[in-house]
């Protein structure tokens, strides 16, 4: 097991990807691209199948030239990765990640919904064991508490770009996709000088965050991201709910009491004027406590109540809020998380039917013989299967015999011709093997 800042990304087709993987592997050995080439070159190599085919379609020029692309990201990604000898040194690893997120300035309301994605991910991960770990879009987003399309949105504008996630292998049927956990790059957090100084222009300087970088907020972050990862799926943090930015201030209240509000500008990373509309919403639900200068959590606030101090007056603080639920109650966010698990639910329901109806796509092949050798011929598109062929009880008619033929069947989606039962690949292996007759079949015409 390792874990890597940066590498390759592995490849969609699973002969490039057996190639990479390979190449990873002679380059961990202390191997040459000399070696790897002989290794994937050996005409009895199964993992060099991809590198000779393409010296076998483009010449042998063509293939070494791949093999030496391999072995530069494949020697880069080695370079920067550090072996995981055991279970504990994993958590190791995802501990010290969890420091560096805490400590590092989110700054903005994309880069406060981007701290609660990657806690999410981070839940993933230490249930896994370790950086790599499998989640849906629709799972990360119930554990984050935001909708699907902001998720997308700080995966591909945050996390990816500055190198906090990467998918290794994109999800599919019942399977999530497998994300790999790896610390930021120190310059991708910071903006150069000159570019925030003399840059002209109505827009922020990092438009991913949506914030101006202020000397306020300064460089590193005080955070208790553990708690922030028990609230932040919870409807009282919902959208127009308390929001981020309080949720971010209770994770920096809890790490260290008592702070005063410039304070917690550079603590949670969020500017003045927010952390006071923040401490003012909270304070109403009597979940932060204002003495002098500092602030500070209320008594079981992170259990969801507050209580009034015994040295507050009655009139310094609002009604206390009798839990998380009476909080989003108040603010119309209640059963936002139970409406967003209803929908997921629902889409993949009807994404299991897809894959249902997909699963049906399958036609009985036809081989010919010809210059001694055989040719698979394709078989009908569906929309030209005619009409006359269906059969009320969902039997495909002989069009010689007007029978109906045993080893053919109309799919549920009333279009495709079934197959005999004995032919169990799935649709993708089907999709191959028909987009590969096809090319066989043009060629021998």
């Amino acid at each position: 097991m390792a874990r890597s800042s940066q590498g390759i990304e592995p490849p969609s087709d699973p002969e490039r990807f057996i190639t990479a993987a390979i190449a990873c592997h002679v380059a961990r050995a202390g191997g040459t691209v000399d070696q790897l080439t002989r290794l994937l070159l050996h005409p009895e190599h199964e993992g060099g199948r991809h590198a000779r085919s393409i010296a076998l379609r483009s010449g042998q020029s063509r293939a070494l030239a791949y093999i030496g692309r391999v072995w530069v990201s494949a020697s880069a990604a080695v370079s920067s990765t550090t072996m995981l000898e055991s279970r504990h040194h994993a958590y190791e690893v995802l501990a010290a990640l969890r420091d560096r997120i805490e400590t590092t300035p989110w700054r903005g309301e994309r880069g406060r919904t981007a701290l609660r994605v990657l806690r999410a991910h981070l839940n993933f991960a230490e249930i896994a064991g370790g950086p790599l770990h499998h989640a849906s879009e629709r799972q990360t987003a119930e554990e984050a508490g935001i909708s699907r399309t902001t998720l997308r949105v700080v995966y591909e504008t945050v996390l990816k770009p500055r190198g906090w996630l990467r998918r290794l292998r994109v999800g599919h049927g019942r399977e999530g996709s497998s994300w790999y956990l790896a610390e930021g790059s120190p310059d991708r957090h910071s903006i150069p000088v000159a570019q925030s100084r003399f840059r002209t222009t109505q827009y922020p300087p990092d438009l991913a965050l949506e914030e101006w970088f202020t000397p306020e907020t300064g460089t590193t972050a005080d955070l208790d991201s553990t708690v922030i990862g028990h609230l932040m799926g919870h409807d009282a943090f919902a959208h127009r709910g308390l929001g981020s930015a309080a949720l971010v201030i209770i994770g920096a209240l809890h790490a260290r009491a008592a702070q005063t509000v410039a304070e917690l500008v550079g603590s949670s990373s969020v500017s003045r004027a927010t952390v006071y509309r923040a401490l003012r919403r909270l304070a109403d639900h009597g979940l932060v406590h204002h003495g002098g200068e500092t602030w500070t959590l209320a008594p079981r606030a992170l259990e969801g109540f507050g209580d009034h101090p015994p040295e507050a007056a009655a009139e310094e603080i609002a009604e206390p809020a009798r839990g998380w639920d009476a909080v989003a109650t108040q603010h119309g966010t209640a059963g936002s998380a139970a409406r967003r698990k209803a929908l997921h639910a629902a889409e993949r329901a009807a994404y299991q039917k897809a894959l249902e109806r997909l699963s049906e796509h399958r036609s009985k092949a036809v081989v010919i013989v010809r210059d001694e050798r055989q040719v698979v011929v394709p078989t009908p598109r569906p929309d030209e299967v005619p009409a006359a062929w269906h059969a009320p009880d969902g039997c495909v008619l002989d069009p010689v015999t007007g029978r109906a033929a045993p080893d053919w069947r109309i799919a549920t989606d009333g279009r495709l011709i079934l197959i005999t039962p004995a032919d169990q690949r799935s649709y993708d292996e089907l999709a191959a093997a028909h987009a590969e007759a096809l090319s066989e079949w043009e060629s021998a015409a």
